[in-house]
């Protein structure tokens, strides 16, 4: 009786737990969008009055525009980029035994534990030598090596759940290597592909840290112009942007979940 009066506290204690871990995470983004519908032209929590100008401002502010627009550009091709090398890499790594393998590996994942402030001024520097610093090719270049580990490790994911006996039983019908790929290999990698993509696109287009060093006025992505905005106005359109931004995030993890089924593809539930 003692062991399951244990097991139900245990039980409550855990469900306590993880609601206020989910309270601390979920705060920060309630008390900036309440923020966001602040009358006052000042940055204040809770709002006396509640409008919807700051979410205007934030669409009409031009340098957010363009910085919009630049990330829709960078982002769209990093992201393709990173996916083309990114699959390329994994099936080698997942399919071939070569020397340094291991090395290889730790080399194109060391993004995920190398600070971004390191990538972006040793990219700084590179492209200065070589006379294209602070050029679209060079932010495209920062990000597409920030957000190639993530598609690396969907890819690599997803072809552990092919079954390999379909590429074989495809070749052994005379199928060549080239035709397997394209009918058999890459329709079976489509979530992977996909989400790997999707989550290319949504880190490279939040990331800040590298790219405050690489980019100039004209290539600033929309991270960046935040960033100088908020070191000249101190009112409650940065927290509408924020809003903004973790909609539409939080929109297209939904429809990539309804149509991906994101939790079988990144192997954290057992396919049926």
């Amino acid at each position: 009786m003692r062991r399951g009066l244990s097991t139900r506290l245990l039980g409550i204690s855990g469900k306590v737990l993880v609601g206020l871990i989910l309270a601390f995470i979920v705060l920060p983004a309630l008390v900036v969008t309440l923020a966001a519908f602040n009358d006052r032209a000042i940055l204040s929590f809770p709002p006396a009055k509640y409008s919807t100008r700051w979410f205007t401002r934030a669409l009409t502010y031009r340098d957010f525009q363009t910085g919009l627009w630049n990330s829709l550009v960078v982002t769209a091709w990093a992201s393709t980029i990173a996916l083309v090398v990114g699959t390329g890499f994994a099936i080698a790594l997942k399919r071939y035994a070569f020397r340094f393998k291991a090395g290889l590996e730790g080399v194109l994942l060391s993004p995920l534990i190398v600070p971004h402030f390191t990538i972006g001024l040793g990219l700084l520097v590179l492209a200065t030598g070589i006379g294209a610093a602070r050029g679209f090719a060079v932010v495209v270049l920062t990000h597409v090596i920030v957000v190639l580990p993530f598609v690396i490790r969907s890819v690599y994911i997803s072809l552990q759940n092919i079954d390999e006996r379909l590429e074989l039983a495809a070749a052994s019908l005379g199928a060549r290597p080239g035709r397997v790929l394209g009918t058999i290999t890459l329709p079976l990698l489509a979530p992977g592909l996909v989400s790997g993509w999707l989550f290319a696109a949504i880190l490279s287009f939040n990331e800040f840290t590298a790219s405050l060093f690489v980019t100039g006025q004209a290539t600033q992505t929309l991270p960046v112009a935040m960033y100088g905005y908020v070191r000249e106005f101190a009112d409650p359109t940065l927290a509408a942007v924020s809003v903004i931004y973790i909609a539409v995030t939080a929109l297209a993890l939904t429809v990539a979940n309804t149509f991906l089924g994101l939790g079988k593809v990144l192997n954290v539930e057992q396919g049926r």
